[in-house]
């Protein structure tokens, strides 16, 4: 028996992969953040810097969204919120981590309030380090991801490891 995919099977998950690299949904989450990543999120959005030349467009609901944008440490309020979040999402999903409070929990990390980082309660694709992240290095963030998803290989499912309770 040969083991080789189908003709069939190859041209599809070109196509699949053609239109995932060019029409890209995305949706923002705050999850704790002094706004700083979120401006310039905002910006990369302007024509300026022109992000949609991607395909790349923001979406309201996490079930249009095929990447999450993340911003700011994850609160203990903000936590379950993202879960949810990003488990609304539909197959395949993309993390990026944006900013070095979503990366290290920044000049937050120890509050009584802050559980910790992004990739600590979500699986994190890209990280995009900065504090905020200039629009030029969120643009990267989104090239490198677009990259991985060139390569037709995508991150395995992971389940959203569960941070513990931070004790009040």
């Amino acid at each position: 028996m040969n083991n080789k995919p189908s003709l069939w099977k190859q041209t599809m998950n070109k196509v699949r992969t053609w239109a995932r690299m060019n029409s890209i949904g995305a949706i923002h989450f705050n999850s704790g953040s002094c706004n700083g990543c979120d401006i310039e999120i905002l910006a990369t959005l302007t024509p300026r810097y022109d992000v949609e030349r991607f395909g790349i467009k923001l979406h309201g609901s996490p079930r249009h969204a095929d990447v999450l944008l993340v911003t700011g440490p994850v609160t203990r309020q903000a936590r379950e919120r993202l879960i949810r979040t990003y488990e609304q999402m539909p197959e395949p999903k993309f993390v990026i981590s944006v900013g070095a409070c979503s990366i290290s929990g920044g000049v937050f990390d120890g509050c009584y309030n802050v559980g910790g980082s992004v990739d600590e309660v979500i699986p994190v694709d890209v990280f995009v380090p900065g504090c905020p992240p200039r629009p030029e290095a969120i643009i990267d963030g989104i090239i490198q991801l677009l990259g991985e998803l060139q390569g037709g290989v995508p991150r395995p499912v992971a389940k959203p490891k569960i941070v513990e309770e931070v004790s009040s």
